[in-house]
């Protein structure tokens, strides 16, 4: 079997790649209903090429029927970042934009202001719209185009099995709340508090 570059065995279709990338960070996230993962997406680094320079609405429409078939699956939402050009805008549905009473933001995303990814999105969508800005459960992160900046803090590194889709490096993340409090603060349930001292936080 013929490997990539990138390691990935050439018979693999892009679709499957992705597929398997969200799928496993669904799985150590525990993403479902409710959740929100935001995609950040360079189709030229996909293809092999920098970052901004070969754009190609073919390989995001696969990369979009992949992400689309795990969404269908495990039941959370999913935003696309747009490229610099448009401020990073997210590309969603709006009535997930109405309900977490997001702030919009007019333009409509074409390959050149945007990005391929974000245009696909755009016009798979029954209702879509841009919104300035989210807090996302978890993220993906195809060909390093830095989604950090929507992800609810705190943001966990997770190292997918699967390190590329195509030519390009996958990062993903995932959030956790943060933990409050000093050396006596509990974050379990099942933890037994410890007698005596109560009235220190009274």
């Amino acid at each position: 079997m013929e490997n990539t570059h990138s390691g990935v065995p050439s018979e693999v279709s892009l679709k499957e790649q992705v597929s398997v990338i969200l799928r496993e960070l669904a799985e150590a996230a525990a993403l479902g209903p409710g959740k929100v993962v935001v995609v950040g997406t360079s189709t030229s680094e996909v293809a092999g090429r920098r970052i901004g320079t070969s754009g190609a609405l073919e390989v995001a429409n696969e990369l979009l029927e992949g992400i689309d078939k795990v969404r269908g699956e495990y039941g959370f939402e999913v935003v696309f970042q747009c490229c610099e050009h448009l401020n990073r805008a997210l590309v969603m549905e709006r009535s997930l934009l109405e309900s977490l009473g997001l702030t919009e933001v007019a333009a409509v995303p074409v390959p050149k202001a945007g990005g391929s990814m974000a245009s696909a999105a755009y016009r798979s969508m029954k209702s879509p719209c841009l919104a300035e800005a989210i807090e996302a459960d978890a993220g993906i992160d195809i060909g390093e185009t830095l989604i950090g900046m929507h992800l609810r803090r705190v943001a966990v590194p997770y190292r997918t099995q699967l390190r590329y889709v195509g030519e390009a490096r996958v990062n993903t993340a995932y959030t956790r709340p943060k933990l409050i409090g000093g050396e006596r603060a509990v974050y379990r349930m099942d933890a037994q508090p410890e007698e005596g001292n109560a009235h220190l936080c009274d």
